[in-house]
């Protein structure tokens, strides 16, 4: 290419300068033919200089084009990847506006319910007084009619004595019925501290960071370990029959591959169930959930009988849990996996309830590695959106948040909820799919879950 620029630059002057030469006697002698053929070669020389120029330059201007092509579509990826991040920040600080309006708000009720309490406590100081000098006055008021009364038996009591006694009645009652009124101010005004606290920490955490979808944090709580109960009269993991009533009769009798087996719980039916085999006991799966590939949002029927594949997503069934569970006392684990690989877990002791409860669950922790989001001590009723009986609100849990789970109240822990991938939907959307809550922290988003049980009167166990 830079032969080609100097030939380009220097021909003209080489011609030039020729054709000066071969004129400048143009007057004396007429050019001869053959200075005419050494013109035509330089001029046929500087022509396919000239080509060669031209290709050259062809080929670097293509060359050029398909590098200002990658550019711009690096430009395009890169405007593409700024936006969707505009949008996210955009989203968080609109929920970092949310919840500072909520922040001022309850701060703001938190400071009348404080003049109101302090209201209240005067007007109870100055009842508590009169109520003082009151009795006094009817106790010499008492004094004086039982002197009369000894003097003179016949005499009734006075009609202002019988008034007096009932105004201070009436005035004992209004007293119990405002301390009434302070103790539930009181415990309104706790309540909406917490809130404000809970509300103050969701503001110091929020960052440009995925704060919806946090990761488990890598600050393992201590493990909370009690001492196991003692067990029903039934022993587990015995045969029925000649049928293995659960996983760990199975465990015993050697089986050691996780896979479907048949089991026959004491007075019920024999069905399928998947048992995974650990390297010193066997858990009954009662739930998986891996991809997404199955929808949990079903019927209260569905839930009570089971649905899905044993070999991939499933729900085992209310029904085939409570045969299993009724047997003896039963640990309920856990274990959880978040959308960035890390695995949890948690375990409880459980007992659950008839079909005529549905199903109520009662749970108390023994250990883990994450915080407990389940309530402790406390009925959980099953709930499904035609069958809502968890909570005496008027909203519905499971047609607010998906699936059918054990609810206390609407916005706890939904572990059947929609399978939902991170900043995939809106805030709503998230809110539906599944999620574990602890009572303090933010929601946190799961990939994959999986619970299930085994006998307490275990040695040993993972």
């Amino acid at each position: 290419m830079k032969i080609a620029l100097v030939f380009l630059f220097v021909a003209p002057f080489a011609i030039s300068s020729k054709i000066d030469k071969d004129y400048s006697s143009f007057d004396s002698a007429p050019p001869e033919p053959n200075s005419r053929f050494a013109m035509l070669d330089d001029v046929r020389i500087l022509a396919n200089g000239l080509l060669q120029l031209g290709h050259g330059l062809k080929d670097f201007v293509h060359k050029t084009k398909g590098q200002m092509n990658d550019i711009f579509q690096k430009l395009n990826i890169f405007d593409k990847s700024f936006y969707e991040l505009s949008l996210q920040t955009n989203e968080i600080k609109v929920e970092e506006e949310e919840l500072r309006k909520t922040t001022s708000r309850l701060q703001a009720n938190n400071e009348e319910i404080k003049n109101i309490s302090l209201e209240l406590n005067s007007k109870i100081e100055d009842l508590l007084q009169d109520k003082i000098q009151l009795q006094e006055k009817v106790g010499g008021l008492e004094e004086k009619v039982i002197k009369l009364v000894h003097i003179h038996p016949k005499v009734q009591e006075p009609k202002e004595m019988t008034s007096l006694k009932n105004f201070v009645q009436q005035q004992d009652n209004h007293i119990r019925q405002l301390l009434k009124v302070v103790q539930e101010q009181h415990a309104q005004l706790d309540k909406q501290h917490n809130q404000i606290k809970e509300l103050e920490e969701k503001l110091s955490n929020t960052s440009f960071q995925e704060n919806t979808e946090s990761p488990f944090s890598l600050k393992q709580p201590e493990p909370k370990i009690i001492p196991l109960p003692s067990h029903n009269s039934t022993a587990p993991g015995q045969e029925f029959n000649g049928v293995a009533t659960d996983c760990t009769a199975l465990y015993k009798r050697g089986e050691r591959t996780s896979g479907i087996y048949s089991i026959k719980p004491n007075g019920s039916e024999a069905f399928n169930v998947y048992c995974e085999m650990k390297s010193d006991s066997s858990w009954t799966v009662i739930q998986n959930r891996v991809d997404g590939s199955l929808d949990f949002n079903q019927t209260w029927e569905s839930y009570a009988n089971g649905f899905g594949d044993l070999k991939g997503e499933f729900w085992l069934g209310l029904a085939k849990l409570y045969s299993i569970a009724n047997q003896a006392d039963y640990i309920l684990r856990i274990e959880l996996k978040d959308w960035k690989d890390n695995k949890r877990y948690i375990e409880y002791t459980f007992t659950l309830g008839s079909p005529e409860t549905d199903y109520t669950l009662h749970l108390s922790e023994i250990s883990g590695n994450i915080p407990n989001a389940l309530p402790e001590q406390t009925e959980l009723r099953f709930s499904m959106m035609d069958h809502d009986n968890a909570t005496k609100r008027d909203c519905n849990c499971p047609e607010r948040y998906s699936g059918g789970w054990w609810h206390r109240a609407c916005g706890e822990t939904n572990l059947n909820g929609k399978y939902i991938k991170p900043r995939s939907e809106g805030k709503l959307e998230r809110r539906r799919g599944i999620y574990w809550k602890p009572q303090k922290g933010r929601f946190y988003l799961i990939k994959s879950t999986k619970l299930m049980i085994h006998p307490t009167d275990l040695e040993s166990f993972e």
